[in-house]
């Protein structure tokens, strides 16, 4: 496993939080696959679609997130955490979220949508039944939504 570009911070214990890197270190550290687990949160897992929203249009983003989650999953764990449907689920719920913001910042987006972090699982189940979140398909492929639909 390589580490992040010459420039970056390291990796190493002095780290507690995600946010010790700007989004520029934070992507490239996390692409290189050498971005700590133990600080990859659901939190830094918005800031990662967050990220790629801003750089990429939706499609871009979910497809580009998929690949480096799952790569994420293989270097750093036993590649059955990835799932696909929560996944694209995330990047599209942080996009209706963004659309409505004027946050230039991840920061000042969380602080001002705390849903997202603190009541995910609920904004997940608006679009999801717990049947369809819970089947072996949802998790290997995207599965559409058979609650509410994303817009």
């Amino acid at each position: 496993m390589s580490n992040a570009r010459s420039g970056d911070k390291s990796i190493g214990s002095s780290f507690s939080s995600h946010f010790q890197w700007n989004d520029n270190q934070f992507e490239i550290s996390f692409e290189k696959g050498g971005f700590p687990p133990s600080l990859f949160t659901h939190e830094a897992h918005l800031r990662l679609a967050w990220i790629y929203l801003k750089k990429y249009r939706e499609r871009r983003a979910i497809e580009k997130l998929c690949t480096e989650l799952e790569q994420f999953d293989q270097i750093h764990g036993d590649g059955k955490k990835f799932h696909k449907t929560i996944t694209v689920a995330a990047v599209k719920i942080v996009h209706h979220w963004a659309k409505n913001s004027k946050s230039q910042d991840f920061t000042s987006f969380i602080r001002a949508f705390p849903r997202l972090k603190n009541a995910f699982r609920e904004l997940l189940h608006c679009h999801y039944s717990v049947h369809v979140l819970a089947s072996k398909k949802a998790k290997v492929q995207y599965m559409r939504p058979d609650r509410l639909p994303f817009l």
